[in-house]
């Protein structure tokens, strides 16, 4: 699992298992407490063009919000560390709040 970005109570993870899957995304979990609870699960692109959507979550719609402006706000960047999970490089971890 390659953690990419936290964001207030959630990090941003790149699984690379997920290499077939259709498009590029990212899964959310809710930090807090002993154990870490998926959230959402957010498509970064489509057709290779950045394209940010929620595919599915359980978060609320101001949440949902707030994840999907900061990943447009720093796509590049996560895209980066998505391809770098992918061809099993370290990633490196950002507070994308800023």
């Amino acid at each position: 699992m390659g953690q990419i970005a936290f964001l207030r109570m959630f990090m941003l993870v790149s699984v690379p298992t997920d290499v077939n899957d259709n498009r590029r995304h990212l899964h959310v979990f809710r930090k807090g407490g002993r154990h870490l609870h998926s959230a959402a699960k957010i498509w970064i692109e489509k057709n290779g063009e950045p394209c940010v959507e929620i595919a599915e979550s359980t978060l609320s719609a101001k949440e949902n919000n707030l994840l999907v402006e900061a990943i447009r706000r720093h796509w590049n960047f996560i895209n980066d560390q998505i391809t770098k999970t992918f061809n099993g490089e370290k990633t490196m971890v950002k507070n994308i709040e800023k």
